[in-house]
């Protein structure tokens, strides 16, 4: 069979662009590598990063707005729900819709697609299965398939010289949030470079303020917590733990600090728990080799994230360097028993805030998220404060250890991002659309990295798809006006 529309990844933007797809009557599959439906915003961010309200339409509004409905709020949206509740919206979508969703399905890491010249023929499976289309689409947090089909693409920082920006690269004097307390011995043996550094520490930045670097910043699990000792399953001592990799939490706490990560309430006596202070969920610089490592390596590195979160809970509930008032606070939260019922109830998605990123014609920098520089083609909007967290732990130059990268600069209100920004070059791939790994900067990413935005740009990318296979033409040459009237008449907020 051959598809219009194949589609590798079922996270929120794969699902918009399928259910979009078979609104325009197109037939199309999702491929997604793992077992549960949704990404992110099923995998325990339910704390919506939404930014501007209005900026959100399209089926990324109807996401929401059926989940208000499952909690009573007839046709408002609600921006706070548990994971079960996302995974029940998008099992409703496939069901509505006759998705056709392929779990298990992951790209063959050795001989992943036939390409003729610049167009994709046909993706290979681990499975041994292969797809062909007319289209395709990369919904995934990696670009996998983008990279498989010789996109070109950037990781890590650029610097500020590249595209002119000021918030890019090596950001020490705008890393105040998400900080260590002043104050923080870096050494093994306190006062004593001759002991070493502690585990993640490096010795200095790498380089002044705005250079460029290949680090990422950091990822973590999303935490669904519950204190309702009716649901719960506490947290134990995960195996490997050592209490030298928390060394930095109990000075953190020496030095006055008393939050380390957040219990932001979603339903049902749920969070979702984030990243917060200096010494938190975030694994800070153990995610480096994530874009472009095996699947096993990502294997190991998800395990590591999840093995820190863990020992971080189990530390602050438990561990006797911790103050008992910390420990009492903490003491209540555990694991709830009717979410991730199947991974042992922790999440099996883990917060990729960024790995690959595509480089287009056209690249979204600050200055398309500032509005200095016009976007004539908008496939949707942004809004969300440009956000980097933090990418390393080093040395400062009074001696103390301190976060580098977490750059939180607010906006003056939404922004257009560009139709030119989730299509490659056109010498590179002529029926390839990337919503998710698209064409951006590390500062402006981001910003548009945001789940009500990964929908908006996957329902947009399928309507581009719809047209450019009713003109016969490579996603490049797609007629804007055509895809305005379109996006406007599904309802999606372009101004």
């Amino acid at each position: 069979m051959i598809y219009d529309l194949v589609i590798y990844g079922g996270t929120s933007a794969g699902l918009a662009a399928a259910v979009q797809a078979g609104r325009l009557g197109l037939r199309a599959v999702v491929l997604e590598p793992s077992a549960r439906l949704g990404g992110l915003s099923s995998g325990g961010l339910g704390d919506t990063d939404f930014g501007d309200k209005g900026a959100i339409g399209g089926l990324s509004l109807d996401f929401y707005r059926r989940l208000g409905r499952r909690y009573g709020t007839d046709n408002a949206a609600a921006w706070l729900f548990e994971p079960k509740a996302a995974l029940a919206v998008f099992r409703e979508w496939v069901e509505e819709y006759g998705l056709d969703v392929r779990f298990g399905e992951r790209l063959d890491p050795i001989d992943p697609l036939v390409k003729q010249g610049p167009r994709i023929a046909a993706i290979r499976m681990e499975s041994g299965r292969s797809f062909s289309g007319r289209m395709y689409m990369d919904a995934g947090y990696e670009g996998d398939l983008m990279k498989a089909a010789g996109v070109s693409y950037a990781t890590g920082r650029e610097s500020n010289s590249v595209y002119g920006e000021t918030y890019n690269g090596i950001q020490t004097a705008n890393a105040v949030k998400n900080q260590l307390p002043h104050g923080v011995d870096p050494y093994v043996v306190k006062g004593d470079p001759s002991s070493g550094l502690l585990p993640g520490v490096n010795p200095d930045a790498g380089g002044p303020d705005g250079q460029g670097d290949a680090r990422i910043q950091a990822y973590c699990y999303r935490m669904c917590l519950t204190d309702d000792p009716a649901n719960r399953v506490f947290v134990e001592r995960p195996d490997g733990y050592d209490e030298r990799d928390y060394e930095l939490l109990f000075r953190a706490i020496e030095q006055g600090e008393r939050i380390f990560f957040k219990l932001n309430k979603v339903p049902n006596r749920k969070t979702d728990s984030n990243n917060d202070k200096g010494f938190s969920t975030d694994y800070i610089g153990c995610n480096y080799d994530y874009p472009e490592a095996s699947y096993a390596e990502r294997d190991l590195i998800a395990a590591a994230h999840e093995r820190h979160q863990r020992g971080l809970i189990w530390t602050l509930q438990h561990h006797l360097r911790v103050p008992e008032s910390l420990r009492a606070f903490y003491a209540p939260w555990g694991l709830p028993l009717d979410e991730f019922e199947e991974t042992g109830h922790w999440s099996p998605q883990l917060y990729i805030r960024e790995a690959r990123r595509m480089v287009g014609d056209f690249v979204m920098n600050e200055h398309h998220i500032f509005l200095r520089s016009p976007v004539a083609d908008a496939i949707g909007q942004g809004s969300y404060t440009m956000d980097s967290h933090n990418v390393q732990r080093h040395v400062s130059a009074e001696g103390f250890a301190v976060n580098e990268g977490d750059v939180q600069i607010k906006l003056q209100g939404p922004y257009p991002i560009s139709y030119r920004a989730i299509v490659p070059k056109e010498e590179e791939c002529v029926n390839l659309l990337v919503p998710v790994c698209l064409s951006a900067s590390h500062i402006a990413y981001g910003s548009i990295r945001m789940e009500p935005v990964f929908m908006v740009l996957g329902q947009s990318a399928a309507t581009a798809a719809a047209l450019a296979l009713e003109a016969d033409i490579p996603v490049q040459a797609v007629d804007y006006a055509a895809l305005r009237a379109q996006m406007l008449c599904d309802g999606q907020a372009l101004a």
